[in-house]
């Protein structure tokens, strides 16, 4: 059965960066969640298996950028000039096994990570 494990979550200044890591293996497309408290989920990016895809939310976009590892089965969310407002719980999601369609529809996706903490506080 597929698992999907985030890593790379921390405290960060303002201004800095973090790479977020999703070990995640048998799935085509994954996506990239977050939550802040008191908010709905939001869809951050969604990644293709050959490490195309696309960026959904505008506020991060030009400073989050993914990439993939086929070999290693891992899927990069690289974070920079973080804000206090990119402060959540990032979650990597997969779609099933035969689906090739990137989507922000966090209900779509049917297997999730555990999620990993990215505060950006001074």
């Amino acid at each position: 059965q597929l698992q999907l494990v985030e890593s790379g979550g921390g405290l960060v200044q303002p201004g800095g960066s973090l790479r977020l890591s999703c070990a995640a293996s048998g799935t085509f497309v994954v996506g990239w969640f977050r939550q802040a408290p008191g908010k709905e989920r939001e869809a951050v990016a969604c990644v293709f298996k050959e490490g195309g895809g696309t960026v959904y939310a505008g506020s991060v976009k030009g400073r989050f950028t993914f990439s993939r590892d086929n070999a290693q089965n891992l899927v990069f969310l690289q974070m920079s000039d973080l804000k206090p407002e990119d402060t959540g719980v990032y979650y990597c999601a997969a779609r099933p096994a035969r689906v090739t369609v990137c989507t922000s529809s966090y209900r779509q996706y049917n297997t999730w990570g555990q999620g990993t903490q990215v505060t950006v506080s001074s």
